[in-house]
């Protein structure tokens, strides 16, 4: 099981502070990962201040997180796993499938450095040796996978990952994607072949002015560009206060990597990473009406990761059986594109849950790890230790120094929450030093309890501030050509995920719920 694998924090300036629990493995040949700079992290505010809290404090935070409750939200279900499909293409290791083993310094630290570009899709494209075999014959297209026939569902082409690659079933099950996070469950792999239909469908479209030689490229760059507006107009608005998200892209930062060249190679703050945006976890369903077959409710979070290769084996078999092709339909919202024809009910409609302190009970006991190590609560809370994070106060403090109007939380709001995780179970000591010492990941959980569910201040801030760095620093950004508007959408100014989906799969019902209703 890789879900949940190991971390290494090489903080600039400070080297390497930390690491997780668990493990993956590495990703070069040991002679060049020995030379080669790991993924490069740098802090945008303070250390943590010291003595950071106890194992035991953190324990009960942790179980009092992951007690169950919590609430729903309007935020489609959807959004969750397109939030984890970002977070690795911000963390994407390029030399896992790319550079060979004679690289340049420049091109390894372009390579472990967070974008949004798509290197996660394209890997370094179709003329890179190591990427090719993600591509079609015509290096152009993307791979896509064929089904399994179950009972009375036919196979079908076009509906999984490209899969089939060695002689063992371990190695025929794993998808030929540059990321094999995007496998790891089954969410994020629909969600990552809906990004290669999305690619594909754009070269489809293409005139036919554009030279063969350019048509991979353009395709690509018009892809970018989309996803990033895609991105900053609608995923962000959903997830933080929209008045951050549109301070920061309109006036830039304050606070991170202020001042550079905006063609410069960007870090990525351990704020956001090991706290932040981790917010996605309160996000997460117990369980998901996926679609015809497995309606009501019946698609547990466990079989979203025993039905993708990654983390589970595909049921047995060595490709997705039909019967759990996503219904697209269940997890976003159409109506927002008025497609009245592509809307379900309420009742079989995905909802995520709301971005507060109180996770869902599957988080306290993960699957395939130790006892006391398979809590997702305590392992963030305890990787934000072990690389000395600042605290939320700290934060808010750094952040008011930058120039940014934020405000701390109160005592009462940190202890109490509203309707959040209930620390109840906390001695009086343990409660006094959580307030005094908020982890930054529970502290901008608790700020959202009181927006909504949106994240705002503190994590609001971070978050906008290192989109808008990994946008305007990717290779195709939208923040260095802030004249560019999308043409896939209903109208100049807009582009959403249900437009990409829309656009992805020809607008068509029975290619976003091939099961039918």
């Amino acid at each position: 099981m890789e879900r949940h694998g190991s971390e290494s924090y090489f903080v600039i300036g400070e080297g390497l502070v930390g690491q997780s629990l668990g493990g993956r493995g590495g990703t070069l040949a040991a002679a060049v990962e020995a030379a080669a700079p790991p993924f490069r992290f740098s802090r945008m505010g303070p250390s943590g201040i010291t003595p950071q809290l106890g194992a035991a404090t953190r324990r009960k935070i942790a179980q009092s997180m992951t007690a169950g409750g919590g609430a729903a939200s309007a935020v489609p279900a959807g959004f969750t796993y397109l939030g984890q499909f970002v977070d690795h293409d911000l963390t994407f290791d390029k030399t896992k499938v790319t550079l060979g083993q004679s690289v340049s310094p420049a091109d390894l630290l372009q390579a472990r450095s967070p974008s949004l570009d798509l290197d996660s899709l394209y890997g370094a494209g179709p003329s890179d040796p190591g990427s090719a075999r993600f591509y079609e014959a015509d290096g152009i297209h993307l791979n896509t996978g064929r089904t399994l026939a179950f009972e009375e569902t036919p196979a079908m082409d076009g509906f999984d990952l490209p899969r089939g690659a060695g002689s063992t079933v371990a190695r025929k099950r794993k998808a030929i994607i540059p990321d094999p996070r995007n496998d790891e469950n089954l969410a994020v792999a629909q969600t990552h072949l809906a990004m290669i239909r999305f690619h594909n469908r754009i070269v489809d479209t293409l005139p036919t002015s554009v030279p063969p030689a350019q048509r991979f490229a353009t395709a690509r760059d018009k892809v970018i560009r989309h996803y990033q507006w895609m991105l900053r107009t609608d995923y962000l608005p959903r997830i933080c206060a929209p008045g951050v998200v549109n301070d920061v892209f309109t006036n830039g930062r304050k606070a991170f990597e202020v001042g550079v060249l905006a063609t410069d190679v960007p870090t990525m703050p351990i704020e956001f990473s090991v706290a932040a945006f981790r917010l996605g976890h309160s996000m997460i369903r117990r369980e998901y009406s996926w679609n015809v077959v497995f309606d009501d409710g019946t698609a547990t979070l466990d079989a979203l990761f025993t039905f993708a290769a990654g983390s589970g084996n595909l049921g047995g078999e060595r490709r997705l059986q039909s019967i759990w092709i996503a219904d697209f339909r269940r997890l976003y919202d159409f109506s927002e594109a008025d497609r009245a024809d592509l809307t379900v009910p309420e009742a079989k409609f995905n909802r995520a849950r709301r971005i507060d302190t109180s996770l869902v009970n599957a988080l306290a006991r993960l699957p395939g790890l130790p006892a006391g190590e398979d809590n997702l609560a305590l392992r963030n809370l305890t990787r934000a230790t072990m690389v000395r994070l600042a605290s939320g106060q700290q934060m808010a403090k750094f952040l008011r120094n930058r120039g940014v109007t934020v405000s701390n939380l109160t005592s009462a709001q940190i202890r109490d929450g509203r309707n959040g995780a209930d620390l109840n179970a906390l001695t009086q000591p343990q409660r006094t030093a959580l307030v005094k010492n908020t982890p930054l990941w529970f502290y901008v959980l608790r700020e959202a309890e009181f927006n909504a569910g949106r994240l705002k201040g503190v994590g609001a801030r971070i978050v906008a501030e290192t989109f808008h760095r990994a946008i305007e620093g990717s290779r195709v950004s939208i923040v260095r050509d802030p004249t560019w508007r999308p043409s896939l959408g209903p109208n100049k100014e807009t582009f959403r995920m249900v437009d990409l989906l829309l656009f992805a799969f020809n607008g068509k019902k029975a290619l976003l719920n091939p099961l039918g209703t």
